[in-house]
């Protein structure tokens, strides 16, 4: 029987007095919180399930309430996320909780990043809406399949702290343009959804080596681990989704 792996971390990192990310797997969430050890989940291939990274935006209010509604929003729509259209629906209506979430004065202009896949029987629905990121850990070499909602990078830059487009994140209301795009699932594929927090101070080639060398749960730990001794200057969330047989 074929079935799905999910690898699971979350980390305030060495800065952030705390977590404001939250992550989904399938009905399972994890908001605003640390865990000490990598966590597998596995699950059987066939009906969607949802995997995701939310990352609340810093510098505004309630960072971790925007990624906690965000992600279970996610799991309460992902048995039904078999289409482009329904992920697009499902985004649009997480963007539509932080919003609504946002009236009280406390949390007004909070918001989050969101970036995940859906795998489905042969397929994997892939998304994201602001900069966190979704990977493609082939044999060649890693491959970014999301699309980062940043703005044009300076010379010389490789990472920027701005993002164009969020689940919430100002004043009033704003619609967003998901990034929803189907890719074909075979046995054998990974992917990695992370936060910012991962791919900001460990380049691509370091994690594609990491990712060459490694599986499963001692995957995600030396991810974790290089963000850590590159300084873990931020909340550090990923989910490794592995396709088995």
């Amino acid at each position: 029987m074929e079935y799905v792996t999910v690898t699971a971390l979350s980390h305030p990192g060495l800065l952030r007095e705390h977590n404001e990310d939250s992550l989904v797997a399938g009905p399972w969430t994890l908001c605003g919180t640390m865990t000490e050890n990598p966590q597998t989940l596995v699950f059987p291939l066939g009906t969607p399930l949802v995997v995701a990274v939310a990352d609340g935006i810093g510098g505004q209010p309630a960072g971790e309430v925007a990624s906690a509604l965000a992600v279970r929003q996610l799991a309460a729509l992902g048995p039904s996320l078999d289409t482009e259209e329904a992920v697009r629906d499902a985004l649009n209506l997480c963007n539509d909780a932080v919003y609504a979430a946002g009236r009280d004065p406390e949390l007004n202009t909070m918001g989050t990043t969101v970036a995940g896949a859906v795998v489905l029987a042969e397929s994997l629905l892939v998304f994201n809406v602001g900069d966190s990121r979704v990977l493609d850990a082939t044999a060649d070499g890693l491959r970014q399949v999301s699309v980062d909602d940043s703005p044009p990078l300076s010379p010389g830059r490789r990472t920027t702290s701005l993002v164009t487009q969020a689940l919430g994140g100002t004043p009033s209301f704003s619609a967003i343009t998901p990034h929803v795009r189907e890719a074909p699932l075979s046995a054998g594929d990974r992917y990695l959804a992370c936060t910012d927090g991962l791919t900001d101070p460990v380049p691509e080639d370091a994690l594609n080596d990491l990712l060459q060398l490694h599986s499963g749960g001692r995957a995600a730990f030396e991810l974790w681990k290089s963000a850590i001794e590159a300084g873990g200057p931020d909340n550090i969330t990923l989910a490794l989704i592995a396709v088995g047989e």
